[in-house]
C-alpha cells in the first residue's frame, strides 16, 4: 500500500500494544520527545531506555545493545524528524544486520515537540522506501492497528533486522518522562544485567 494512503494511528495506543507483547525482557529505546514520553506512560520496565536531548540516537543506541546482547530482542522507537538527524544509521544497520533489532518509525510528518513544523515526510519522503534502499529488505508500513500487532508478532518470532513505518495522527503524548538521567541510565543498565544498584526499580 502507498504510504500516502495509510490509516493514521495514535502513538500511545501503538506503544501500549508493543509493551503488552514484551514477555522476555526485550530492550526498548525511546527516541527523544514524544516517542519516549508515550513509552514512559505505557508502563515502566527496567529494560526501557528514555532518550533525553540526543536527537537521532535511538536507533544507534538500540543497535549497540543488539550487538552487545544478541540473545535479547531490541526495539528502537524513533520519530521521523529524529531519524533525519542520523539517516545513515539505516545503512549501518543493514550492513551489520543484527537479527534481534526492530526499528519503529513514528511518522507524524512534523517536529511536534518544537511547534509542529513540517518534516520532509509531510512532503512525500517515504522512510520505508529509504530503508529498503539502504538494504533493509523487511521494511514495511503497518496499514492499521491490526496489521501493527501482526507485524510486531512477526518481529518477535523471526530474524531481523526489521523496520516498521507507522503513520501517526497529531495527538499529544500521554505523559512526560521524568528527567533524571542518572537514574534512567542506572535502571536501564540493571535491566540489561550489566550493573547492580540499590536504586529503586
Amino acid at each position: 500500500m502507498a504510504e500516502t494512503n495509510l490509516h493514521r494511528m495514535h502513538r500511545f495506543d501503538l506503544t501500549k500494544r508493543l509493551v503488552a507483547k514484551l514477555q522476555r525482557e526485550e530492550a526498548v529505546i525511546g527516541g527523544i520527545g514524544h516517542s519516549n514520553f508515550d513509552l514512559w506512560a505505557a508502563g515502566h520496565r527496567p529494560q526501557n531506555f528514555y532518550m533525553l536531548g540526543s536527537m537521532g540516537l535511538a536507533i544507534p543506541i538500540a543497535l549497540g545493545v543488539a550487538l552487545a546482547q544478541p540473545a535479547r530482542r531490541c526495539f528502537a522507537l524513533e520519530g521521523d524528524g529524529s531519524l533525519l538527524m542520523q539517516l545513515g544509521c539505516l545503512a549501518t544497520v543493514a550492513t551489520l544486520a543484527p537479527k534481534n533489532l526492530t526499528m519503529l518509525i513514528m511518522d507524524n510528518g512534523s517536529y511536534q515537540i518544537t511547534g509542529g513544523q513540517a518534516t520532509p515526510a509531510a512532503g512525500g519522503a517515504d522512510f520505508v522506501a529509504i530503508a529498503r534502499g539502504c538494504g533493509l529488505r523487511s521494511a514495511v508500513w503497518a496499514t492499521d492497528e491490526t496489521d501493527f500487532d501482526a507485524q510486531i508478532d512477526r518481529c518477535l518470532a523471526t530474524d531481523g533486522p526489521h523496520l516498521i513505518g507507522l503513520k501517526l495522527d497529531d495527538q499529544p503524548p500521554a505523559a512526560q518522562t521524568e528527567r533524571d538521567p542518572p537514574q534512567l541510565r542506572d535502571r536501564f543498565m540493571r535491566g540489561m544485567g550489566v550493573k547492580k544498584s540499590k536504586l529503586p526499580g
